[in-house]
């Protein structure tokens, strides 16, 4: 799992509609934030990636470039850009299995189709959420390991305010022994 203050893995994935997304070009003011997601299977990444693309200018605004991720194949992805009715979103897909755990996703494997009647992958990543710095730092991140109790989208963007206006530092960096 990352580490704040230290450089986090590399992501290049293909997404949906523009072009390929490669972290370490990201080209932003403040940094990437990065939403990893269950999959179309999922009705709380529905909703959670449906407030995210209503937000998306409020992201943008404070300098942070939202990125959704997801194990899903570009199908599913295309059918998860429809159901939370956003083409603005950056959707990207295909992310490795071994790449969401360098990232420290958690991994399920499936119980069949859920409330939405979709079938969950055989094995698929719990969410998380990833604030990357331009210098490719990790900020913060919040992992699950079910689709519940995610971090609220207002309370990160209260946050992006807070550290722009006192430099706060990433916090979470000690690794020594104990």
């Amino acid at each position: 799992m990352p580490t704040p203050r230290q450089t986090t893995p590399n992501l290049t994935l293909p997404t949906l509609d523009h072009g390929t997304f490669n972290l370490s070009d990201a080209d932003t003011e403040m940094g990437t934030f990065l939403v990893f997601y269950r999959g179309v299977h999922c009705p709380v990444c529905i909703k959670q990636l449906t407030e995210l693309s209503e937000k998306l200018s409020e992201f943008e605004k404070r300098g942070v470039k939202p990125i959704a991720i997801t194990a899903d194949g570009p199908e599913r992805a295309r059918e998860m850009a429809k159901r939370i009715g956003s083409t603005d979103l950056t959707i990207a897909y295909d992310l490795p299995l071994a790449q969401a755990r360098d990232w420290g996703l958690y991994l399920s494997t499936s119980r069949g189709k859920t409330s939405i009647d979709i079938m969950e992958p055989d094995v698929f990543p719990e969410p998380g959420v990833f604030f990357v710095r331009p210098d490719q730092t990790l900020y913060f991140s919040s992992v699950q390991t079910m689709p519940f109790a995610r971090p609220e989208l207002d309370a990160i963007l209260a946050a992006f305010d807070f550290v722009a206006k006192t430099n706060y530092p990433a916090r979470g960096e000690f690794t020594d022994a104990v």
